[in-house]
């Protein structure tokens, strides 16, 4: 909405990417239409301002396909459709019964790529991009990976499908293209960019772009920062990013997340929690503190960092 616009306005220094450049996560058509320009790995797609050729396009389209609302959806604007007639109940629900308002006015319907995803936070200064530890996100809702996407159920940090050779890749293909590509476009971005991606058989692809700090990821990837947090915010407001020191711990950090029952759909709201002693000795797990959290019909996948556990030990 452009509040660090308003900000410096008024002579308030204010970290975080102006209007014209958050739109990178404001409109998946344009980040999608900015991969598709300067050649940034993402998966195939197409974009529909009317329900009827979405829904004709799916006819015939390949699945699982995934359907997704162009403007902001609280995270639950993605819906994954193993089944056409899923896909085409995800479309009605965006376009015609304005699930999501106005965001779902054009829907993204995607490739569906398979892999291991990955969570990658960075600093940016409009010239100089300093990846975060990297993260592993569970968005569904349901161990084993099942259920609708969420906002996030959990999170561990670092994944360890995000090796150096993936970095390099990363950096060289992605992270540096996408920064030059908005300066190139007129809308330098300086702040936290946010880059969700799934490494495919073909390499590393951007599945998402967001213009600030993930939510779980920042939970488990800020814990990490050993250096000075204001430090760095103020490098990259200055543009003076690239002599600043960015230092993060070897740890590693887990988070769950506790939810009401029914969400990502209905869910009570307002119950009243009752916590025991939680604990932040690094020996105990997140599980044994969220296990001292109890609310009615409280919920929490009991698999987050299975994953990236089994894909450590090989």
């Amino acid at each position: 909405m452009g509040c660090v616009d308003v900000l410096q306005a008024e002579g308030i220094r204010c970290f975080g990417p102006d209007k014209k450049a958050a739109v990178i996560e404001a409109s998946k058509v344009f980040s999608k239409d900015l991969m598709k320009k300067y050649g940034i790995p993402t998966a195939a797609y197409e974009v529909f301002e009317e329900m009827r050729p979405a829904l004709d396009y799916l006819d015939t389209a390949p699945v699982p396909a995934v359907v997704k609302a162009d403007g902001l959806a609280l995270g639950k604007g993605v819906i994954i459709a193993e089944t056409r007639e899923d896909a085409k109940a995800a479309v009605r629900s965006m376009m015609e019964e304005k699930k999501f308002g106005d965001s779902g006015s054009r829907v993204v319907i995607e490739e569906f790529l398979t892999g291991p995803e990955v969570s990658v936070l960075s600093f940016t200064d409009g010239h100089t991009v300093v990846p975060m530890i990297s993260s592993q996100d569970h968005k569904r809702a349901l161990d084993g990976d099942k259920g609708l996407n969420t906002g996030g159920m959990g999170t561990v940090a670092p994944n360890p499908y995000y090796t150096e050779e993936v970095a390099d890749r990363c950096m060289n293909e992605i992270f540096l293209p996408t920064i030059k590509a908005m300066v190139a476009e007129g809308r330098p971005f300086k702040g936290c960019l946010y880059f969700g991606l799934m490494i495919t058989d073909d390499g590393p692809k951007v599945i998402e772009y967001n213009c600030r700090f993930g939510d779980p990821e920042a939970q488990v990837v800020l814990p990490l920062l050993e250096s000075d947090l204001l430090t760095v915010m103020e490098a990259v407001t200055d543009e003076k990013l690239a002599e600043t020191e960015v230092k993060f711990s070897a740890d590693s950090a887990c988070c769950v997340v506790v939810a009401s029952g029914g969400y990502p759909l209905e869910y009570k709201k307002g119950c009243e929690i009752t916590m025991g002693e939680l604990t932040g000795n690094t020996e105990v797990t997140a599980y044994e503190n969220a296990a001292k959290i109890t609310f009615e019909n409280a919920y929490y996948r009991k698999d987050i960092g299975a994953r990236a556990l089994k894909a450590g030990r090989k």
